[in-house]
């Protein structure tokens, strides 16, 4: 087996003969996973075991850790100094469990690292204890997931399709582990593509971050595609860091077996505890899926403390709790480059429009439009997710947008841009096609309106949000203050959002004031906001359909049923 769907579709099929009836449905990923790495660890050392033992028993004596000697001598990034492997431990039944621990506790370091956050050990004695862990064990070396018979690129889909099933099982927040490849292959191209020129420079050297990177196939996938479309020499250094361990676990022992380096890799929360800080670190593209409408209360006192630091990630201002999407876009830009830096995020609309005037959302949308740093949003179909059938957006920001694009923001349609799927992954029902990729990343890099493209300048998208007020009138007569002012009547008062565009006392004079003769501004309440309206600009108006077309076609129908019913009657 060497095909994904089929190694995946094998190991479904071992949770149904071996773990079904002893774990609920949600605990397979905790133990299949983990079980997965260590067979892939396995067959990575394949052919390497003796060698590594003998240097270990050569050693053993003289340090506590022989681990770097035996990765110096045998150019290695991990090893196993235990005389057990997977397929080994199957030579001793009657020992099985204490023989296992001893083969998990003799990985090298960076490997306790994973396994420690796998959180395996828990589930090792379930399992021996109603005699289902040599099965498991038995089942998991059946297959050959040696990078020569499997390559990186189906070890990460094998991951995918597995954390699909295993999420939908247990409920977990849509798109939170993974993103489909069609989506990430837009999204990098978008970022990358306009950086050509820049990334085929000789000998060039860039950082890549993702901050919510999952199992990492979003920053591998990045990466091939600069190797592959623009220059494959570039060195290109992967970063990133994950809240789930169990994700993390899965993302640094890929990049263990690969040649990414995995102490890149960071382990906590990216917005309380953002473990890529140290040197104040930077990065020149930063590509991400962050969590959709998942909330933050949770941490929010430590947010809402950085939000007041003069300077801080957040002091712009804060979303409202209940979905924290926009906070990691904060966080992203405070790594930007001086030089700078591209970043491509996926959102779902809420960053787009929630917010009045004046509000957390509307005031990074401000921070950011009026810095020009919003280059470009591409609206995507719906149903492309596993998890969820709602519309997403990506978002292309940039502190360094080419002299073209200063002062303006393009904004892509591409609902339509989609095939739909042969068989629905979960939600997914539909996926972007290489060709309507390379159609969408033309209209980007064409810079060109059309039916699918608009450009606007920056404040278009920014109002004024002004308080109208009217007199209060009691008896037919107006009350006046002290200082001989009209009193206003709190229960008639209203707003407008005036365009940037507009002069206000203009709009006044033309919109509000014939229609509320005794009204009047109170300009010290104006707030300016901004907002990505973006169904309304691509709207077409489609005319209705004529009384008599309706009328034509109801009498049609009538007959048609009609014809129906004589033939059910007559038999």
């Amino acid at each position: 087996m060497s095909n994904h769907n089929e190694i995946s579709s094998f190991i479904w099929n071992v949770c149904d003969d071996v773990l079904r009836g002893l774990f609920k449905q949600h605990e397979y990923g905790d133990v299949i996973l983990p079980f997965l790495v260590l067979r892939r660890l396995d067959c990575v050392l394949d052919g390497k075991k003796d060698e590594i033992l003998k240097i270990h028993e050569e050693y053993k004596d003289k340090f506590d850790d022989t681990s770097k000697i035996i990765h110096s001598k045998l150019n290695l990034k991990f090893s196993n100094y235990s005389r057990y492997d997977l397929r080994r431990l199957k030579d001793e039944p009657n020992k099985l469990s204490d023989n296992f621990y001893d083969y998990l506790s003799s990985f090298s370091t960076n490997v306790q690292d994973i396994i420690q956050n796998f959180g395996l050990q828990k589930h090792i004695d379930k399992l021996e204890s109603n005699n289902k862990l040599y099965l498991l064990i038995e089942k998991f070396t059946d297959i050959d997931l040696h990078p020569s018979n499997v390559d990186n690129h189906v070890m990460g889909n094998i991951f995918e399709e597995l954390l699909r099933k295993f999420s939908e099982m247990s409920n977990e927040t849509s798109g939170e582990h993974y993103t489909p490849r069609d989506v990430v292959k837009l999204l990098v191209s978008l970022v990358f593509s306009s950086d050509k020129e820049k990334l085929s420079e000789p000998n060039k050297i860039i950082s890549v971050y993702d901050p919510c990177c999952g199992t990492g196939g979003m920053l591998t996938t990045g990466k091939d595609w600069v190797q592959q479309n623009i220059n494959k020499e570039i060195d290109i250094n992967l970063f990133g860091q994950e809240l789930n361990p169990q994700t993390y676990s899965i993302c640094k022992s890929d990049f263990l077996i690969t040649d990414e380096e995995p102490d890149h890799i960071k382990l906590g929360s990216t917005l309380t505890n953002d473990q890529h800080s140290e040197g104040n670190r930077k990065f020149d593209y930063m590509i991400t899926n962050p969590p959709f409408g998942v909330s933050w209360k949770s941490e929010q006192k430590q947010i809402k403390n950085e939000s007041e630091e003069h300077g801080g990630r957040f002091s712009v201002g804060l979303p409202r709790v209940s979905d924290g999407s926009l906070l990691f876009l904060q966080h992203m830009i405070s790594k930007m480059e001086i030089q700078g830096s591209r970043i491509g995020v996926v959102f779902n609309g809420s960053p787009l429009f929630t917010g009045d005037g004046g509000s957390g959302e509307s005031e990074i949308r401000r921070w950011i439009i009026e810095n020009d740093m919003l280059e470009c949003v591409v609206s995507l179909p719906d149903q492309l997710f596993f998890n969820t059938g709602i519309s997403t957006y990506i978002w292309i920001v940039t502190n360094k947008k080419k002299s073209q694009r200063k002062g303006k923001v393009q904004l892509i349609d591409g609902s339509t841009f989609y095939k739909p799927m042969k068989k629905s992954l979960g939600s997914k029902r539909k996926e972007i096609s290489s060709e309507q990729t390379e159609s969408l990343i033309q209209s980007y890099k064409n810079f060109e309106e059309n039916e699918f493209s608009k450009i606007f300048d920056n404040e278009f998208f920014g109002y004024t949000k002004v308080t109208i007020e009217q007199p209060l009138v009691e008896n037919g007569k107006m009350i006046l203050k002290k200082d001989g002012n009209p009193k206003p009547n709190s229960k008639l008062r209203d707003s407008e959002r005036i365009p940037l565009t507009e002069d206000i006392e203009d709009y006044f004079n033309r919109e509000v004031e014939p229609h509320l003769s005794h009204s009047w501004m109170d300009r010290d309440k104006d707030k300016v906001g901004y907002e990505i309206n973006f169904t309304k600009y691509f709207y077409q108006y489609k005319p209705l359909r004529s009384l008599g077309d309706i009328t034509s076609d109801l009498l049609e129908l009538e007959k048609e049923s009609e014809g129906i019913f004589k033939e059910i009657v007559n038999g």
